[in-house]
């Protein structure tokens, strides 16, 4: 599982010229999958996006987490970061996981999301969407389950 975490002022996303999913401060996650991804790796991703501290204390020190700011999440599902660019011209997405088993888990993600008490968003599994991001800092930090 990847996730991209950029820590934003405010953020939407819109499917067919709606808007469908937007929050004010808080994250937007860039959320995928990739096979052997379960349930219990989405607990640990969630446990490090909720209580990593990239938010900035008074000394501006990046010493709060989104739990400490009381911040939203908009979560779009991507899984474009599983492209594998090693050969030829055109990406593949072959470690990308299959489309039923990664809209499985990301459901699971943002309602566990929601069930801490985070005011989750959502983007349209599997739509085209436009997403608008106003990153502060700005602040993009990548996370990869193989690292937890």
């Amino acid at each position: 599982m990847k996730v991209i975490i950029q820590r934003s002022a405010d953020s939407r996303v819109i499917v067919d010229g709606k808007i469908c999913g937007e929050i004010e401060s808080g994250y937007v996650l860039l959320s995928s999958f990739t096979y052997g991804d379960t349930e219990e790796i989405v607990d640990k991703m969630i446990n490090k996006i909720l209580n990593i501290r990239i938010f900035e204390d008074e000394q501006e020190k990046m010493n709060k987490s989104l739990i400490d700011m009381g911040g939203s999440i908009l979560n779009i599902s991507q899984f474009t970061l599983y492209a594998d660019t090693t050969k030829g011209r055109r990406p593949s997405f072959k470690n990308a996981l299959e489309s039923e088993k990664a809209n499985h888990l990301y459901q699971y993600m943002n309602n566990k999301l929601s069930s801490y008490g985070v005011y989750t968003q959502t983007g349209v599994f599997g739509a085209s969407m436009k997403v608008e991001i106003n990153n502060i800092g700005p602040v993009t930090i990548i996370l990869d389950s193989k690292e937890l």
